[in-house]
């Protein structure tokens, strides 16, 4: 495994090492590793600070206290969404100075604090997280850490970079058209895109989206997984209902297969295979397994593209109007963005938000005959870097580039299902084989389990140790 956020934890609390011995290791491989991109912006004393007050808890914790599980270990926010007190985000965009840190923590950033992370400081991401890779004129370009060519993916690629590098073993991230999920299946990660209404957005919901988007965390195991999830769902004060976690299915599961993406955004054989060896395996378990195709896909895949463009359009405009900031100081296609959403009739907004009404409805009948969904999350390898330019004012290009390299990534944020990525294998050229599971609104727990089924099968590895981790 060469470590996870839980093994870290628990070297902590066994004495192993202090989380201000963790959180220096984290700082020397932040700087070490600078050439990956992957952070933004580092703040050593907030860290430090932290990592102390992890270890003066640890050593004044009554006998029999329950220690948070991941008490003392070193983590990074994300350059989007949060906010994170101590931190100033600037979503990668010259529009935003960093200016004065926030002062107080996010609902979301509240409960991952609660579970012991020290942050200490932000993640990379493309400017206003308009992309999946991860290279804002801003700076710093974001490089996979598997292979410096390529894109470690995005908006939270930085995110990736930082879990796959080692430089900490968990990251927060923002998924609103697969941002968590891509990078995560560019660097052999965990993501999951947790059900509409799930995870604590408040008290600005300044990352809402229409509901599109959702935030949690990269992580190098299902366990770290199960455990973020945990803290970070239910009780979520708003806008939606709380989900309910339906348990998991009594008996086999009825496995839906889907292996191809269509002519227009064909997936690469590779890739296809890895997702029919996951499902293998789980038929060895005695599930059953449904073969889908791409024409039950195809529609509400067109829709969710365009539910992406027209809401995060409107969400950017409106936020660069209220901030008063100045557009002329974003990249071109950013300021395309800017004036699509600034020129978007409310009658055109509103077709299209019904439009995806009628898509996640369409997505619930598929799940009328199947428990749960694999299907491929990249079509092809992580792209070479260059591969999402901001030089051009075509939102629709940028927007079929994301759906051509990610096919099935915006559907669950447009439908408002869970959808989890895993790394399941590895190509020839030792990059990740990712497979992708869709479960009914409320599944999450159901895809945490599947996950941790097929990581058993230990087909991929990680190539660096998470700093810190004692030999």
């Amino acid at each position: 495994m060469a470590g996870d956020a839980t093994s870290l934890g628990q070297a902590i609390q066994m004495g192993r090492l202090t989380a201000s011995e963790a959180m220096e290791a984290s700082l020397a491989a932040a700087c070490q590793l600078a050439e990956t991109g992957a952070i933004v912006h580092v703040d050593p004393t907030l860290g430090r600070t932290a990592a102390e007050n992890a270890d003066a808890r640890l050593r004044h914790l009554p006998g029999g206290g329950r220690i948070p599980p991941f008490l003392g270990v070193p983590s990074l926010a994300k350059d989007l969404g949060g906010p994170f007190a101590g931190l100033s985000v600037a979503a990668g965009s010259n529009m935003l100075e960093r200016r004065a840190a926030v002062a107080e923590d996010s609902d979301l950033a509240e409960r991952l604090r609660g579970t012991g992370l020290c942050f200490f400081g932000l993640t990379t991401v493309p400017e206003m997280g308009l992309s999946l890779a991860s290279e804002p004129a801003a700076g710093p370009i974001c490089r996979n850490p598997l292979d410096a060519g390529r894109t470690p993916g995005g908006s939270s690629g930085g995110a990736a970079a930082a879990v796959a590098a080692g430089i900490v073993a968990i990251a927060h991230a923002t998924d609103a058209g697969g941002s968590m999920r891509v990078p995560a299946a560019c660097c052999g990660l965990f993501g999951l895109k947790a059900s509409r209404g799930a995870i604590a957005a408040g008290p600005s919901f300044g990352n809402h989206l229409g509901g599109i988007a959702s935030e949690l965390a990269l992580c190098r195991s299902v366990r770290d997984l199960a455990v973020i999830f945990n803290a970070a769902a239910g009780r979520a004060r708003g806008p939606f209902a709380d989900p309910w976690f339906a348990p998991s299915p009594p008996g086999p599961l009825r496995v839906g297969l889907l292996l191809e993406t269509g002519d227009q955004y064909p997936t690469e054989p590779a890739r296809s295979e890895a997702v029919e060896e996951a499902a293998r395996a789980l038929e060895a378990d005695g599930h059953s397994v449904v073969p889908m195709y791409w024409d039950a896909f195809a529609a509400s895949v067109a829709t969710s593209g365009r539910a992406l463009r027209d809401i995060i359009a409107v969400n950017l405009a409106n936020f660069v109007v209220s901030a008063g900031l100045d557009a002329g100081r974003s990249e071109r296609l950013t300021q395309a963005f800017i004036n699509h959403g600034s020129q978007l009739e409310a009658t055109a907004l509103w077709a299209t938000l019904g439009d995806a009404v009628h898509a996640s409805h369409a997505v619930w009948s598929l799940f009328d005959r199947v428990d749960c969904i694999l299907t491929p999350m990249l079509a092809s390898a992580p792209l070479p870097i260059g591969s999402f330019p901001f030089d051009h004012d075509d939102i629709d290009l940028q927007i079929r580039r994301m759906t051509a390299f990610a096919p099935l990534a915006a559907l669950a944020n447009a439908t408002g299902f869970p959808a989890l990525t895993l790394p399941f294998g590895a190509d020839d050229a030792g990059l990740p084989l990712p497979v992708q599971i869709l479960a009914p609104m409320g599944g999450d727990r159901l895809l945490i389990e599947l996950a941790a089924r097929l990581e058993r099968e230990g087909r991929w590895q990680h190539r660096f140790a998470v700093a810190g981790i004692p030999e």
